[in-house]
């Protein structure tokens, strides 16, 4: 079983978000800090899809994983 490995720009491309870093950079900035309470896919901000995409791809532990651990550590307060 070969695992791929994602890059961060890659994730919101899959999102269907702006994945250049100005975007990137934008979105991030407007949409934290979230609550450390709220589930990532539980967030307002996400279309009935995305959140889907990203509960799957966390209960499956899939290659996305990694990126969406690390887009939920981004949103969070520090």
């Amino acid at each position: 079983m070969s695992q791929t490995f994602h890059r961060f720009s890659e994730l919101f491309a899959q999102l269907g978000l702006p994945s250049d870093e100005d975007g990137i950079r934008h979105f991030l900035s407007s949409h934290s800090p979230l609550p450390h309470a709220l589930d990532l896919p539980d967030a307002p901000f996400w279309t009935p899809a995305q959140a889907a995409f990203l509960r799957e791809e966390l209960l499956k532990d899939a290659d996305w994983a990694e990126m969406i651990d690390q887009l939920n550590s981004a949103l969070r307060p520090v």
